[in-house]
């Protein structure tokens, strides 16, 4: 009998599957060069502040020891910036690892998730990864006026039960760029059971334009059940290094303290992260530039005819109609990569970030 390690796997992992990061990039760069159109992860296309790349070379000599294990540097300037204290701040690998802890410290096999529809894929898999019982609640009409796909918070509050120990919402929203108020959120938390997490992802909180969404921190004074993850490889332009926080009441943060790994955060990440937010002139112009840059293409592709849906992201999501896996290819051969959304259930949308303007030029002379 060959020995087949997946058999001696315990039953969550058995169900579950690996990642998809999609095409293999390291290669198409290979392939096209300084040609290739990365729009298919939400990256910040105008780089990050130059204090972080300054801080990351300050940092280059202590590489031969390990980070500081806590990420109190880090945790401080958070605190400052958001009006917190260090106690309500944790840190991780991307919010991922964060999204991920808190499933992993709070839901179990006698407990339920709730999520919607089309929401950030990492919902699914860290309830999947805890064993929960997944309660996928459906997103709105896709003729709805405002927000088609968008969390329909009623329907979610409804779907929870006494089993119920987590609710994950992302706002705005990962792959549909759709978004909900103060006011709706307000409502909606006011109806959530004191003892469920409400865990807010805001990986996108930088981008932001539209007044009427603030964040959910201004809410945790009242409600210590609330949860908000951020990151900064979007508007802060560090994907490579892979930083996100979250912030929460001291004793959900203390919890999540027992289970995650030591040296989590790298130092180069700690170093460029405290440097990053400390220069929020520089996210201005990433909000500014990219409000600019995606009204510019929107504005584009619905004169092509295509549907591109309402965001406050730095990407759009666009209808085509039909089955988009032709057009994804026939863009993936002149080297400009987009985001299928077959995997979500929506085979006939793209998911296509905000590039620099010769990217998005690109994009629009290689559409089919």
């Amino acid at each position: 009998m060959s020995f087949d390690a997946a058999r001696l796997a315990n039953a969550t992992t058995r169900a579950l599957r690996a990642y998809d990061p999609g095409h293999d990039l390291p290669a198409l760069r290979k392939r096209f060069g300084a040609a290739l159109a990365e729009l298919g992860s939400n990256e910040n296309p105008l780089g990050p502040s130059p204090r972080a790349v300054a801080a990351i070379n300050a940092a280059w000599p202590d590489m031969l020891r390990y980070p500081d294990p806590k990420g109190g540097a880090l945790k401080a300037a958070l605190a400052r910036h958001l009006g917190v204290v260090p106690d309500q701040i944790s840190l991780g690998n991307g919010s991922h690892e964060l999204l991920m802890l808190i499933a992993q410290c709070f839901a179990d096999a006698d407990t339920s998730v709730v999520y919607s529809e089309f929401g950030f894929a990492v919902f699914p898999i860290a309830t999947a990864a805890s064993g929960a019982r997944p309660i996928r609640v459906p997103a709105l009409a896709r003729d709805h006026a405002t927000m088609p796909l968008g969390h329909d918070l009623g329907a979610m509050a409804r779907a929870i039960r006494a089993d119920t120990r987590i609710v994950y919402v992302a706002n705005p929203n990962n792959p549909t760029g759709t978004w909900f108020g103060d006011a709706a959120f307000d409502a909606f938390v006011a109806r959530v059971p004191a003892d469920v997490l409400v865990v807010v992802d805001e990986a996108y909180h930088e981008y932001v334009g539209d007044p009427a969404l603030t964040s959910a921190l201004r809410l945790l004074p009242r409600h210590p059940n609330l949860i908000i993850t951020r990151t900064f490889s979007k508007a802060y332009a560090l994907a490579g290094l892979r930083a996100g926080y979250m912030v929460s009441d001291p004793g959900v943060a203390a919890v999540l303290e027992r289970l995650r790994e030591s040296f989590n955060v790298n130092g180069l990440a700690l170093a460029a992260a405290e440097a990053a937010l400390a220069d929020q002139a520089h996210v201005a112009r990433a909000r500014a530039w990219n409000l600019a840059e995606r009204e510019w293409l929107s504005e584009r592709l619905r004169g092509r005819g295509l549907r591109v849906l309402p965001s406050q992201t730095n990407f759009v999501l666009i209808d085509f109609g039909r089955d988009a896996a032709p057009v994804e290819r026939a863009l993936f051969e002149q080297g400009v990569i987009a985001r299928p959304m077959g995997g979500y259930g929506l085979p006939e949308f793209l998911r296509i970030s905000v590039g620099a303007r010769s990217e998005n030029e690109r994009l629009l002379d290689a559409l089919p």
